[in-house]
């Protein structure tokens, strides 16, 4: 089963993932959602004590929400409505904060601070994109429970917690630290008091015990869940770039090109527990979709070279590792017509999951799962991905990315996709198209301008290019050879510009690209 590795429209990928996301509605649960998955050998859909309605919710909104906003889709509105209950009903304890049933039908009795930032994203979303008051009340007022329950140095207060729910606590990372990300939307999209002064005491731990200036990724402080480190990361970047704060990015770009190279590889793959003994090729699709928004981030604050690194996650590993093919899953025999055996394979269409670099079943997997929150974090990445794609700001127009895509000002055709690279501008002034770091500038040619380009910070500056008339920018989709090594193999992978033309498989199943010959 191979992915063809020339669809990368990065729309169709969100589209799907968003059919995904509605359909994991558990009928046998008031349609509470699905968290836990398993597609081989047995397939199921299955209820999680830590995250059904405290953590599938929130990301499944965010991302929902999101791919509305930035491809006009028209949702089922009844998608929304079941998640909406779903976050509704986890903040229904005694305390406003995310919490967890131990079962089905069940009263809400763990609290797990690894929930929180997905309960923000849920209440984020709402009140962003619905307009939703009780939203935005709930998230205040979770905002000042915080404050009151948890210390900075002194951690949680247990004996009040307890008192009530039980309390799973786990590092800082792994934990609250993670809700960096979803206070900065709420305060930038929102009206949410209190929203920043936590961002920042958070992040102000953060910065003072774990992403040191040294950029070093320590597991036993961090915790092995390599998802929390990646998505602080990228809540660390999103203050900074709400705050403008130079110094924080620069945190969050030494840890970049440092201690997250500990955990993934060239194409983006992430671990998906840093502990040892764990499979060496599993990873998980959200860790990588966290590299890509901070990449983003980083290229829009004048380093280039983190937009080609975007370019290549996406087109080497985040993309193709949405589940395109079922028919390797079997539905379950269900005599009792239980809602989580049925129709598990179309269910899991659009899904993202745990894959290897090289496939969706590692050579050394005893199972292949797509947990339903993981489709929630890569759309939710990819949306970011179709916003800063191309760019127009008060200098001219940008293309970051060499995808097809078109915006109000620019059109872009890819090399990828056809047999040169063109753009469009359909409104005056500047266009600025990032040139590869593997394409010698004296190689490119350029057609349909009066005037040469430059080369600046790795663009091409066209300084004068015609209003509604095709550029064809022509230059070789370089061929090179890498290793990926991996800790108990290397995986000998060739590129054809940012894109995977052959890659080892070593013989597993349900691969995405062709084998590269030895």
């Amino acid at each position: 089963m191979l992915a063809d590795v020339n669809t990368t429209d990065i729309a169709s990928a969100i589209r799907l993932g968003c059919r995904t996301m509605c359909s994991v509605f558990n009928d046998d649960d008031n349609d509470v959602p699905f968290f836990g998955s398993q597609v081989w050998p047995d397939a199921f859909l299955s209820f999680s004590t830590s995250a059904s309605e405290a953590h599938v919710p929130g990301r499944h909104l965010n991302a929902l929400l999101n791919a509305e906003d930035v491809l006009g889709l028209t949702l089922e509105e009844g998608c929304i409505d079941r998640h909406a209950r779903a976050a509704f009903l986890s903040y229904s304890g005694e305390l406003p904060l995310p919490l967890n049933r131990n079962r089905i039908g069940g009263p809400l009795q763990n609290f797990y601070p690894h929930n929180v930032r997905e309960g923000f994203h849920a209440l984020y979303a709402l009140a962003r994109f619905r307009s939703s008051a009780p939203a935005g009340e709930l998230a205040e007022r979770s905002i000042r429970a915080i404050q009151e329950l948890w210390h900075s140095r002194k951690g949680w207060d247990r004996d009040r917690i307890e008192s009530k729910f039980q309390l799973h606590s786990t590092t800082f990372i792994i934990g609250l630290a993670r809700a960096i990300g979803p206070l900065v939307k709420l305060h930038r999209h929102t009206v949410c008091a209190g929203a920043l002064e936590l961002a920042l005491e958070l992040a102000d731990k953060a910065t003072s015990e774990f992403f040191l200036p040294s950029g070093a990724y320590d597991r036993e402080t961090f915790g092995a869940h390599t998802h929390s480190t990646t998505c602080v990361m990228s809540s660390l970047a999103q203050l900074a770039d709400l705050t403008r704060d130079a110094n924080l990015m620069e945190r969050v770009r030494a840890f970049y090109d440092n201690g997250l190279n500990d955990i993934r590889d060239q194409l983006g793959w992430v671990i998906e527990s840093s502990d040892e003994g764990r499979d060496p090729d599993r990873g998980e699709v959200n860790n990588t979709g966290d590299i890509v928004e901070t990449s983003l981030l980083l290229g829009q604050w004048g380093y280039p070279q983190y937009y080609e690194d975007a370019e290549r996650i996406l087109r080497c590993h985040l993309l193709p590792s949405q589940l395109r093919d079922v028919s390797f899953i079997r539905d379950p025999d269900n005599p009792h017509n239980e809602d989580g055996k049925c129709d598990v394979a179309n269910r899991h269409l659009g899904g993202f999951g745990f894959p290897a670099p090289y496939g969706h079943k590692t050579i050394d997997a005893e199972r292949i799962s797509f947990n339903m929150d993981i489709v929630g974090g890569a759309v939710a990445s990819l949306c970011e991905v179709y916003r800063q794609a191309v760019a127009t700001t008060s200098a001219g127009h940008y293309v970051h990315l060499h995808f097809d895509h078109e915006t109000e000002a620019v059109d872009v055709e890819s090399p990828y996709t056809h047999r040169h690279m063109r753009v469009r501008a359909k409104r005056p002034g500047p266009l600025f198209v990032r040139l590869p770091s593997w394409v010698e500038s004296n190689s490119v040619s350029v057609d349909g301008l009066d005037i040469p380009p430059c080369l600046h910070n790795g663009y091409l500056v066209l300084s004068q290019p015609p209003v509604n008339r095709w550029i064809t920018i022509q230059f070789d989709l370089a061929e090179r050879d890498i290793v990926l090594s991996h800790r108990t193999r290397d995986i000998k992978v060739r590129l054809r510009g940012d894109s995977v033309a052959a890659m080892s498989n070593f013989g597993a199943e349900h691969t995405f690209f062709p084998a590269l010959e030895e």
